[in-house]
Parts: C-alpha cells; structure tokens; sequence
C-alpha cells in the first residue's frame, strides 16, 4: 500500500480520497500494525494532506471534494490517535490536521459558516472572520463536548481591522503527547491557533487581558460531595494529587454564612499550624465567586496527599454555634499548555477559573502561542535558581552532567601532554650553528630546511648541503645537530652556515644523504636561505624524495633558485597555503601540527579548542528542540534545505559563540612573548667588546700547542678560500713557498688596481685552479658594490693574516727546519698586512687595528649584529601581560559555559539529552572531519587562483643552539672532515644500496604476506567451525535410528501404516508432552504426512497383456504426478461437493502453498507439493488422523513417496533439526526407507565463544576488505594482463566466495528469522524451516570450499622454498603432456564405466546407475573392489573385463602417466634455474634469526667455505 501511494501521483482530491478511505480502513485495528507501520501510515496521510494544498480552484465543486477528502483523513489519523503514543506518529498527524485546515480555509469566505469535521477521537473546526469579530461569539462546535475559546476584546484592536483573520480550532479527546508521560493528562485537548490569509502564524502572548477557554471533563469522573453541620460536624478529608489545582465550590444554606476555612496536611489544622487559610465569602459579583476557594499548587505550598479541612463559622458576640449547612465540593484540576519549545506540558500564563465544576474546568491563559515575531528566536530557557533542584535530578539524568565533566577531565589530561609538546617545540625552534662552520668565516647564512608532510617523509640519513653562488660555492656542510632530532615529519630546522665572504647571488644548492640508519629516505619540501647581512632570501622549491626506492630514485640533487613565477605557481600557492592553514589557522588540526616558531603554544590552542567546544554545545542545547515556524519558506538550494528560522538560529548562535574565542585566540596570538626590553638588549649591546676581549684572551691561551703543520695548513686555507674550491692538496708544501704566491698574489693585485683581469695563484708543489671572474680582486671597482665586496675579502685576508702571525710567533724558531726560514715568514706575513692596510684605508679608511678586535665566532658576530632580532622589540602586539587577560576569559567562559550546559542537560530529561548530545557528537566530528576541511581548501584554491600572495615566514626571536662563548672558545682548527660524510655516495654504493633495499622490502613483504595469510587462514578456520557443532552429529544419528525402527528393506502399505502407528508416533510423541523420544528435543509445531501420487492409466500396457493387466500406473514423473482434488477415500464422485479447503489431505497443494521445495531422493527429483495432513499436537489426534487415512485408503497403488515432516528443537546443544523421513516405490510395490536430517543453529548461545567467533567474523571481513583492496590496487597497474595471471585469479575466487558467503550467510538469517515468526503466530501449524536449511547447505559448501582454495593457497606461499619452486616448475614443464594422459584416463574410466552400467545396472547396486559405476571403476584403482559380486554373475566375461581394466588402466596408463612426471622432474633439476626469490627467504631469514638472536647459515657462505676446503691441499 505504502509503495503504491509512493509511485503513484495524488494530483485530484478523488485521487486522494481514494487513498485515504483505503489507508483508513487498514489503520481501523491498530492492534494489527507494527509500529512501524503505524507510523509510515501516519506519515502518508501527512503526505496525502500535503496533495491537497497543491492545486487549489476556487470553486464549489472542487471545495466540496475537498471536504469529503479531508474528512477522510481526518478520519483515518482518529483511527490511528486512538492506540499510537510514539513522538513521530504525533508530529505527522499534527501535520497532516494543520494541512488539511490549510486546504479547508482556501475556500472560506470572510464571516461565514464554520467549517467542521468530527470524528471519533477528533474535531477540526476553520472560519475565516474580521478582527472586529473575534470578541464577540465564543469559538465551538455547537451541541457537542468539544472544548470552547472565548477570545478577548483587546486581541481585537491589536490586529489590523483591513485584513481577515483564520480561526483554526482542533479538539482532540486523546492525547497526542502521550509519549511524554509527565504530563498526566487525562481531559480533553484544545489547541487554538489565529493565522493570516497567506498561513502565516499571528502570534498571541503576554495579554493583560485572559483568553477564556472551558475543557469538558472525563464522563463518570467520581464527585467528592460533603454536606457539613455546622452545629456539630465541621470537618473533611481531601486527597490532592501533584502539580494539580484544588477548587473547593461551596453551597450555604443561607446565604450571608460567614465561616473561615483552615487547610491542614496529614493533621487537623489550627489557626497557627495550617498549609492554608481563608474567610468566606469571598467579593465576588455572583454567589459560585463568593463561595469558591482556589488553591494553586504554590498556595499548598507544593504538598500532595491527604488533606483536612477544617470549617468555623464566624458566630456574634455571645452565640456558640450556628444553625445552617455547608455543601463543599472539592475538585482537583490543572490547566497546562504544550510548550513545544521544551516539549514539555507547561502551567506558565495558565490558571484554572472560578467557574470551574465537576462536568468542566475553566482555564485562563494569556497567551495562544509562545512564538515571537522579533529576528531573534527565543532559545530554551533555564532558571539558574533551580540549580540545587536540577541537580537533585542527577541520578535519573546523568548523561550530559557526566559528558561535560569527563570533557573537563580530558582536557586536564591533555593539558599536560600538551605543555610537554610546548617544551619540546621550544627546543625544535632554535638555530643550529653548524659544526662544521670555518670559526674564521663571517659571513653567515640561514638555512630553513622544511621537510614534507607525506607518510615517511623523515629522515635518519646524514644530509649535506653546498651553496653553489655566482661568485662561488661553499664548503658541504653536514646538517646535524648532536642535541635532538632533525628532518622529522612536516618539521622546519634552522641552521646557521658560514663562508668566508659572499658567494654572491645564490644559483642553486646541492642536497645528498649516505643512506643511512633505519629509515633513510627522504621527502624534501622546500629550502629557504637567508643571507644575514643582506637579508635577501632564495627559495628553493624540492618536493621530492632523496631516496634510493622512491621518485627518481636519486640520493643526490641539485636544485637551483625558484623564481617568482614558480613561487606564484598554482601547486605551490594551494600546496603553502594549505599546510599553513591546517598546522597554523585551523584550531583543532594545529594542536598536534602547530610550527614550533608560533607564539601562539600549544597549552593556549588546547584551551581555545577547549572553550570553542563548550560554547558550541551551549548554543547547540539553548536552541535544541525550538519548533518550526510553519509560516517559515523553505529555501531549497539542491539537495540542501534551510528555513529562515534556521538562519536566524544559526546568526544568533554565531553572535553568542564566536566573539568571545575569537577574542581569546586575537589575544593569544598577538601577545608579544616576555622577553628582554630595547633598553637592556643595548646595554649588552655596549659591553660586547669587553666580552670579545676575555674570548680572545681564551682563544690565545688554547692555541699554545700550535705546530708548523697546522700553521701551513691555516696558509694553504687561504690560497683556497680564495679560489673558493673545496677539494684539498694531497700532500704538505713549504709554508715559504705559500707565502711567497700569497704575497705575490697581493702584490699583484695591489699594483694592477686599473685591470679587472683575476691572477693565478702558482708554486712548485701546490697547483691552483682558477679564481672565478670577481672572486680575487682586490682593487677597487667602478660601482659601490664591487668596493664593498673587495673590501670584505680584503678584511678577511687580513684578519687570516694576523691569526698566522700570531701563531708564528707562538711557534717560534725553534719549530723550523732552518732559523732563516722563520723569519722570512714573519717579514713574509708583515709585508701582506702593509700592502693590506694600505687597500683598507683607500677603500674606507678603517683602522686596520679595529680588525683584530672583532670576534671570530660566527654566532658571536650574530649577536652583535642582531639581524635576527632586529625587529623582535619593534613589531607590534599586545604587551605580554594581556596573556592573563586570556586566560581569564579562557577560564570563566569554559565554567559558564558548561555550568549552563549541566542545567540544560538536567531540564531535558534523560531522552532528550541523549538525544542532543548524539546529534551534537555527530554535528561536531562532520564540522572537524568535513566541512572545515573544506573550508580550508577552498580558500587555499582562492588564494592560489586570485590573491598569488606568497606568505613569507620571518624568523624573529630564535635562539642559538648552543654558549656563545663556548663557540668562541674552541680550537680554532677545521672539524676533521670524514671523505664519505662530505661527498655523495658512487653510483655502484648507490645501486647496491639499491638492490640491498629491494631485497628487504620484499623480504618484509614475504614475512607480512605470510603473516597475513596465517591470520586469515585463522579466522576463516574459527568462522568455519563456528558454525558447526559436534553435537549435530549426534542429534542426527539419535533421531535417524530412533525412527528407523520396524523398517524392512520391503515394505507393502500395510505396513507403512503399521509403522506409523507403531514406531512413528511412539517416537513423536515422547513421554513427556511436546517432546519426541526420550524427552530432550522438542517438537517445534506439528508433524505432517504428504505423498506424492502418479494419475490413474497414466501409461499404456504391452498390447498382448492389455487383456491380462488393463490398469498400467507408472513410477513417478512430474508428467506423470496426480495434481487433482477428491473426495475421501479418492472419490470422483464427492469431487465437486468438497470445498477447497487447503487442509484436505485429499486436495493437491503446490510447492509455494507448503513453503517446500523439491526433493532429490535415491530414486529421482519430487516436487515440493502433494497431498498432506497435519498429524496434530499430541498421540491422540494423530492416531485418529491415522485411522481416518487407513480407513479411506489414503495410501493406494497409486503413492509413489510418503514424506513424514517434522522440525525439532534441542534446547540441550541449541540446535533445530529438520527431519524428512522417505518412504518411496518405483511402483513395483515394494516401499524403501531413507532419511534426511539437517541441524541448524538459528540462535547463537551467548557465551565466550559465540562473542569470539563474532569477533572473528568481523576480523574476517576486515582482511576480506585488504584483499580487495590489495587485487583492485594490482588490477589498476596491471589493467588486462591482472587477468591472465592465474593466481590473480585464484585470489579474485576466493574474495567472489567470500561476498558470496557473507550473502548466503545474511539470507539464512533472515530466512531463519521469518521462520520462527511463522511459527511463533501459527504454533497448531506445520512451520517448514526448508528454505533456511537449504540456505544453511548452501552456506556450509561455499565455506568448505573457501577453506580448499585458501588451504590450497599455501602452495603458493612456499613458492620460495627451493624444492616447492622445482616441484611447481616440473608440473609446469610437463603439463602438455599430463594433460594428454589425462584425456586418455578419462575415456577410459567412462568406456569402462558405460560397459558396466549395461552389464550389471539391472542386478548390482554398485552399477545401477552411470555414476555408481564410475565411482566404483575408480575405486579399482585404488584396491577397493568387490570381486566376489561380479565374478557371481557372469564368471568369464567379468573375468575378461575387469583384468583388461586392471591390465590397461592399473598397469599401463597409469604408470607412463607417472613416467612422465618423473621424467619432467628429472629434467627439471638438470636445467632449473634458482629464482631471485630464494635470496629473499635466506635474507628474511636471516633478519628473523637476528631479531631473536639465533646464528643463522647462509647456504652461500657454507657453500663457499665447503668448495674452499675442498680446493685445500692435503
């Protein structure tokens, strides 16, 4: 029906009320329908009352077939009112009123009749009138029970008097909201709504003035009627129930009586102990006023339960008693309205009249509605002085109160973990001052080095680095640092490098890694350098591994400069801008992967995240559950929808949530760090030189064991420092002979100030290359430029100079091989500083003497100079202390915000807050793991596109790593430099590295596949048992030979009813009721009998025997089976009287009526159906079954098969087992027995092993998934050539299997689940449980043969064991010719086969059919063979057959077929070839070994240590 409607387009009201009238008569008895059903039924006529509002024409026939649609649906949502109490149900009825007044008020017209509709449990009442008139005729339906409004003047003149008014009015005597069982509502329901013409809600609140609304109490509710004499009996009891208002009318008998009234709780009140109190009568204009005291549940002070009421009259001076009587009436009632908004029923603006009465109650509310008209949506309301009262409601409510405290606990936890983090980072952010740095070079360089975000991407290789410049290169330097880990995972290191003068513009840089340690590859970002003088910087794009395996497979790359378009390029503009914006922008992504150089700490972004959460979940839960405006549009933008409503909601959110974090981030973010003032930095800045002058002093005292050999090693530095190359002399030279090419170099230079032609540096033993165009030059320029930097490289070369002339000294004469020579280098080194100083002064004028007073350590001079930090004290920010300030509002806003979150959590109730909080928990993870995601990358691809501004990373406020005076205290002498550390790897290391690489990986990835396997094999195994038992065995055997008892290999009819009567039924009906046999297996529905019949004539006599034999009744065929109805005793005669009853057992029934299925018995296939009687529920109703079958010959010449059908259930294992025991003819007259029983477990038995071979299902289906994934990630790279690969193959079935078990697996349960429905609803029924066990069959063989492919799988597995390779490749090699022999096998297995089945098919039952025959000629092959029956029929001729099988089959064929496997074999072994593979499993082997520590013997090594001691002579 549901789909119908469903497909079907409603566009008529004909159309529709068709429908309902259908859906209405379905809904009549509800005890019927699911709850599912109720509520889909619910939802159509929501949907069919939708179909009226869509073509609406304004005429009276159409109005009229409105009408009658409407009252159709009005009809069937009363039907299904009156038994549902489900939220959904509720809310589509609701719906479905509300759009049928819509589509009632389309033809009303202004002050006309009302429209009305009633029904059983409800009324909808429409009118269209002027404002004017609202005031002055009550709103009901006349001469009837339904609730009345009575609307004030003053809503009158609040409304513009040009437009009319829609009254909407819908009574119900059934509560809708019965779901919420707080209410207690017992009376009737009146809602009340005003609306515009166009459907838009007029809102109705706050009115000085009441609404008047009179609600009919329930027929037969009992009065509590007490008439009091006041002379002596003034007292009564009243028992007041929770949140109710008690009313007490009173009737004097004379009336002025005056009397006061005392209220007392479980005792008789007095004037000083009384709950309340009061004097009558009242001022009141009628005497019901006068005499009527109300009591609200605040005037009884909120106290339930028994009550006393106390009446003393007010008698005159010197009277003591009064002679009159007092009728009280107590009534308890309550007026409550349905707040949607908390989904609660509400008493706010609501108070019960005076004229309230046993037969109605009066409610005075000042509001119809709770919607407001303002942009702001009122959010659910708290009180915050309900606290103590909520939070006594924890025990039944802890969900959110225990939720915000748990958040409040992790995020101590990870306050922790995350201040650890701010440590460490601290460390990351330091600049590393290379170990390797020439302590004479001052020109300095930062290297920011950003390795990538891919998996793998670190490094535990050793990197090293070469500036390659126009005006030279520098010398490699090896990137490390002794005191923590670098090129980690999406890391930036900071390295400081120094030259001996500028290199110039940068040209490229050169990156390579050794390959070494665990790890070894290599993902490179990109590389910064800045020169620190200038502070011009060169980018360097890599993206791209240095690895050995991966990319280009290439350890040594030179990457030259990035120009700006390649910085602006697309990929590295969405690349930057991304990254950037996930470790830095995002809040929640950039706890784990913030840049170690943000200020902004990892403690602050936890506790924003932290903040940000609890304000979410507050603004979430103020505006859970607000009600939709049903004026609201729809905007419809695809597949998404929103109201103007959620919009306002959204806006309001934002106002309350985001201001306040955005404020905490803004403050964190800019708060400059507390750090040194301007003031103080300067100062130190002043004491430098005194510093400097203690560093020279520690220098000069460190370098007193100064050699000859160092001092030429210093001079023959220089001669290359100004060529710029790093390759260094191979053996020592006189340090006279350095000098004299130095100084004349200078020389030279000194004199040529007008040429720009570079000089040559030469001597006997020293050969140096070229200088490089500029590089030597050291006369003035044309351009300021070129002075400054021959100016530099002059004060270089001097300052080397005065280093050698103060080691020579400190060496004195005694330390050269001649006197003379020493001191010509003294004269040697005093004459280069004379021509230098001269160059100084005409470049600048410099007193040569402030040289020597500059500091040699480059991280000294970084100090000095202060480009680091040069802007650390200017760039603006807030001052450091606005840090408390966040903090503050980090720690007030998390406690409110949670604080108000527990209130709200408590007032929603159990239900409700589970609810919010699972929305919120989904909303939440689809905000962080969806839609901010993309937020962030849609605006990477906006920047990229339309901004291309590059983000430059300023590197302010770094430290050094490391005592800048330790710097300066070092020996002044080269790190020694280790050859292989500073050149790349050969290309030969480099391929061996690479082919070593290879082998492990595939030898880790032999031991994973192998491991895997086993895994899989594993729990394919556990599945495999689980769903067996050793039981069923047992059960079956147990049932089969309980049942068997009394058969004889021939049975006439006779008896088989003998043994029905005898052994069937003794053993179906066991001793105790309901059970079979000895008790333990009980008998699930009834047992049933069922033949199958062949037609009468139904094939023709030999026509010489027609005479003798004229009935012929053929063995059973499916042409041949009687499909008939007949009369007992198979009458033709009764054949038309008879109804139609299924349940005849004279009447033919199909395979579908019986939920059967056809039978392969020993003899041949049967159908499903047949004629069939149900043996009843105890002995005694089968065996008068059996006697009425035996007397009307049930069982004639006819029967073909007798089924007796039956199911159990053995509660002991937990098993059911179908039974099916087989009584068949092949109508010779003589009846076989056989049997077919199948145990299925259709509930599993909660205990550890089912939850663990649960667990191995799912872990089946995970390792499914791997496989998928694995062949589907071949097949990509392999397209067509994946599918002549035979284990690819192999795999693909295995997987096919698989999805195919899970399939068959999900049916069986589903069959098994209908099943036992059936025969919960049917128990005096046959219940047939044969679908489930056919699909519990099926289920069984595709696991058996998922565990024959996965065990025959492991051939494949020890493809690496060398005899397993050649056993495979011999087959291989032979398999032309095995496959020759196996077609000759196979004609001869079947010519022996056929001849067999002619010979003996009608007198062996080894041969009767051409299957026995072949199963038995194989099981000659293998020696299992019955001589004695064949040589019995025919000696000689068997004879002659079975010695030719033997002889030709045995002797022959099968022996060459052998012969030739082992000639293959043989072959094999001459020409087998090892396979790479096999080096894999000696290396895997050989790691498995050394990870346990066991020595392992590689063959080779043996191998060669054999043929060496066998090459020995002896």
């Amino acid at each position: 029906m549901i789909d119908m409607v469903n497909e079907t387009s409603t566009n008529t009201p004909e159309e529709v009320q068709l429908i309902a009238r259908g859906l209405a008569a379905i809904v009549m008895k509800g005890t019927e329908l699911s709850s599912s059903a109720q509520e889909e039924a619910s939802l159509l006529f929501a949907k069919l009352s939708s179909s009226l509002l869509m073509d609406v024409n304004a005429n009276e026939e159409n109005a009229n077939e409105i009408h009658a649609a409407a009252s159709t649906i009005v009809e069937g949502a009363s039907n299904i009112l009156d038994y549902s109490s489900n939220k959904n149900i509720s809310d589509a009825l609701l719906l479905a009123m509300s759009n049928t007044q819509s589509a009632l008020l389309a033809f009303k017209e202004v002050n006309g009749a009302p429209t009305i509709i009633q029904e059983a449990h409800i009324a909808v009442f429409v009118k269209r009138i002027t404002p004017g008139s609202l005031h002055t005729e009550s709103i009901s339906i006349l001469n009837s029970s339904w609730p009345t409004f009575s609307l004030p003047s003053l809503l009158s003149k609040m409304l513009p008097p040009s437009e009319p008014v829609d009254v909407r009015m819908l009574s119900m005597n059934k509560n809708p909201f019965s779901w919420n069982k707080r209410g207690n509502i017992s009376g009737q329901i009146g809602a009340l709504s005003l609306t515009t013409k166009n459907g838009s809600s007029i809102p109705v609140e706050n009115l000085s003035e009441d609404i008047k609304i009179l609600l009919p109490r329930p027929v037969g509710e009992q009065v509590n009627t007490s008439v009091l004499d006041l002379r002596n009996f003034s007292t009564t009891s009243i028992d007041i129930p929770a949140d109710t208002t008690l009313v007490l009318k009173m009737v004097p008998s004379n009336d002025p009586l005056p009397f006061k009234l005392l209220l007392g709780y479980m005792d008789y009140p007095t004037e000083t102990n009384n709950v309340a109190m009061t004097e009558m009568p009242h001022q009141g204009t009628t005497q019901e006023e006068r005499y009527t005291w109300l009591l609200d549940p605040k005037d009884l002070k909120g106290k339930t339960g028994m009550h006393y009421l106390v009446v003393r009259p007010i008698v005159g001076p010197g009277r003591k008693s009064i002679n009159a009587t007092l009728s009280i009436t107590s009534i308890t009632t309550a007026c409550k309205f349905w707040d949607e908004s908390q989904l609660e029923w509400s008493t706010y603006g609501c108070r019960v009249g005076v004229k309230t009465t046993h037969l109605v109650t009066q409610c005075l509310c000042n509001h119809l509605t709770s919607f407001g008209s303002s942009f702001f949506v009122t959010p659910n309301i708290v009180d915050p002085s309900r606290t103590a009262e909520l939070f006594g409601t924890f025990a039944e409510n802890p969900v959110v109160v225990c939720f915000v405290g748990s958040l409040f606990l992790a995020y101590l936890l990870v306050l922790v973990w995350a201040r650890r983090k701010d440590i460490q980072d601290t460390a990351k952010v330091k600049v590393t001052v290379l170990e390797d740095n020439d302590p004479m070079d001052e020109y300095r360089y930062l290297l920011s080095v950003n390795t990538g975000h891919r998996r793998g991407a670190s490094t535990s290789s050793q990197v090293t680095i070469t500036l390659l410049g126009a005006e030279g290169n520098s010398e490699p330097h090896h990137l490390t640092n002794p005191k923590k880990r670098v090129f980690q995972r999406g890391a930036v290191d900071l390295f400081l490098l120094t030259t001996p003068f500028s290199l110039g513009e940068l040209q490229g840089i050169r990156l390579w890694h050794n390959n070494s340690g665990s790890h070894p590859a290599w993902y490179v970002g990109n590389v910064v350098v800045q020169d620190l003088q200038t502070e011009q910087k060169w980018h360097f794009l890599c993206n791209s591994w240095l690895a050995i395996d991966m990319g280009d497979c290439s350890l040594d790359k030179v990457l030259p400069v990035s120009t700006e378009m390649d910085l602006k390029s697309f990929s590295n503009l969405f690349f930057m801008k991304t990254t950037k914006d996930f470790s830095d922008g995002h809040l929640w992504y950039s706890v784990i992967s913030r840049p170690p150089s943000s200020t902004f700490t990892c403690v602050q972004r936890v506790s924003c995240c932290f903040t940000l959460l609890l304000c979410t979940m507050l603004t979430s839960i103020m505006f859970y559950g607000i009600p939709k405006d049903p004026s609201d549009q729809t905007m419809d933008l695809g597949r998404f929808e929103f109201t103007w409503q959620q919009f306002k909601i959204g806006v309001q959110s934002s106002l309350i949530m985001f201001p306040i974090n955005i404020l905490i981030v803004s403050i964190f973010r800019n708060t400059r760090p507390r750090e040194i003032s301007c003031c103080k930095r300067k100062t130190e800045k002043r004491d430098a030189p005194k510093q400097t002058f203690i560093s020279q002093t520690a220098t000069t005292d460190m370098n007193v064991n100064v050699t000859l050999d160092t001092v030429t090693k210093d001079i023959t530095r220089i001669t290359h420092s100004l060529s710029m190359k790093s390759n260094r002399p191979g053996q020592p030279v006189d340090i006279n002979t350095v000098l004299s090419v130095v100084e004349d170099f200078i020389t030279q230079n000194h004199k040529a100030s007008d040429t720009t032609q570079p000089k040559t540096l030469t001597s006997g033993n020293l050969v140096q290359p070229q200088l490089p165009e500029g590089s030597a030059d050291m006369h003035p320029g044309s351009t300021a430029e070129g002075i400054q930097k021959q100016s530099n490289k002059a004060k270089y070369l001097y300052r080397q100079l005065c280093h050698i002339d103060k080691k020579l000294i400190l060496l004195g004469p005694s330390s050269f091989p001649a006197p003379h020579s020493y001191s010509q280098a003294l004269q040697q080194v005093q004459d280069m500083k004379g021509h230098l100083q001269d160059q100084l002064f005409t470049f600048s004028c410099i007193n040569p003497n402030e040289l020597t007073q500059k500091k040699l350590s480059p991280a000294d001079s970084t100090v000095d100079d202060g480009s680091l930090n040069k802007r650390g004290c200017c760039h603006g920010g807030l001052p450091w202390w606005f840090v408390f300030v966040g903090w503050l509002l980090v720690i007030s806003s998390s406690f409110v915000a949670g604080f108000f979150t527990m209130l709200y959590g408590l007032k929603f109730g159990k239900e409700r807050s589970v609810s919010w909080l699972v929305s919120m928990i989904v909303s939440f993870f689809q905000s962080i793991l969806v839609i901010q995601p993309l937020k962030v990358i849609c605006l990477a691809v906006f920047f990229a596109l339309v901004t291309k501004k590059i983000d430059e990373e300023e590197f302010h406020n770094v430290a050094f790593e490391g005592n800048d005076r330790d710097l300066a205290c070092k020996d002044q002498k080269l790190v020694r430099r280790e050859r292989s550390l500073y050149e790349p790897p050969p290309p030969a290391d480099v391929e061996k590295m690479r082919k070593n690489m290879i082998m492990e990986q595939k030898a880790f990835a032999l031991l994973k596949e192998i491991l895997t396997y086993m895994g899989f094999m594993w729990m394919l195994l556990l599945v495999a048992y689980g769903q067996r038992d050793p039981n069923a065995f047992f059960l079956t055997q147990h049932i089969r030979n309980s049942f068997s008892g009394g058969i004889s290999n021939s049975m006439g009819l006779e008896d088989v009813f003998t043994w029905a009567n005898t052994s069937l039924l003794s053993n179906l009906f066991g001793v105790y009721p309901g059970f079979i046999t000895d008790g333990n297996s009980k008998l699930v529905g009834n047992a049933r009998l069922r033949q199958v019949r062949v037609q009468k004539n139904s094939c023709q006599t030999a026509g010489p025997m027609v005479q003798f034999v004229p009935d012929c009744h053929a063995p059973y065929s499916w042409e041949a089976e009687d499909m008939g109805s007949y009369g007992p005793g198979w009458s033709q005669s009764a054949k038309d009287n008879i109804s139609t009853s299924t349940s005849s057992p004279w009447t033919y029934q199909t395979q579908a009526q019986l939920r059967a299925y056809a039978v392969w018995s020993q003899l041949v296939l049967y159908r499903g159906g047949g004629f069939v009687t149900e043996l009843g529920p105890d002995s005694q109703n089968a065996s008068s079954t059996l006697e009425y079958l035996f007397k009307n010959t049930w069982l004639d010449i006819y029967t073909r098969a007798i089924f007796v059908e039956f199911t159990v259930y053995n509660a002991n294992v937990n098993l059911f087992c179908i039974v099916t025991l087989f009584l068949e003819t092949t109508a010779v007259g003589a009846f076989q027995f056989t049997s077919e029983l199948q145990s299925v477990r259709l509930y599993q038995s909660p205990d550890g092993l089912y939850i663990f071979v649960m667990a191995a299902e799912i872990v089946y289906l995970l390792f499914i998934f791997y496989y998928m994934f694995l062949q589907g990630k071949l097949m990509k790279q392999q397209r067509w050539a994946y599918f002549r690969n035979r284990w690819n193959l192999f795999e693909l079935t295995i997987i096919l299997l698989s999805w195919s078990t899970v399939a068959v697996f999900i049916k069986r349960t589903l069959l098994g689940n209908r099943d036992m429905t059936y025969f919960q609803n049917h128990k005096d029924k046959f219940p047939s449980f044969y679908d489930t066990a056919k699909a519990d069959s099926a289920l069984q063989y595709l696991i058996a043969f998922l565990v024959l492919l996965a065990t025959f799988k492991l051939w494949h597995l020890l493809r690496l064991n060398p005899k397993m390779n050649m056993i495979t490749a011999a087959l291989q090699r032979a398999w032309s010719d095995i496959s020759s022999y196996l077609v000759v096998i196979v004609i001869m297995l079947l010519a022996y086969s056929i001849t067999c089945n002619v010979m003996y098919g009608w007198q062996l039952s080894s041969y009767r059919t051409l299957l026995d025959a072949l199963l038995t000629i194989v099981a000659l092959q293998m020696g299992i063979f019955n001589y004695d029956e064949v040589i019995d029929c025919n000696p000689v001729l068997s004879g002659l057959i079975f010695a030719s099988c033997i002889v030709f089959m045995t002797f022959v064929v099968l022996n060459l077929f052998v012969s030739v496997i082992l000639a293959a074999f043989t072959k094999e072994r001459i020409c087998h070839k090892p396979s790479d593979e096999e080096e894999i499993v000696d290396l895997m082997l050989k790691k498995i070994c050394g990870l346990f520590g066991i020595r392992y013997n590689d063959p080779d090594t043996l191998r060669q240590d054999v043929n060496r001691d066998g090459d020995m002579p002896s």
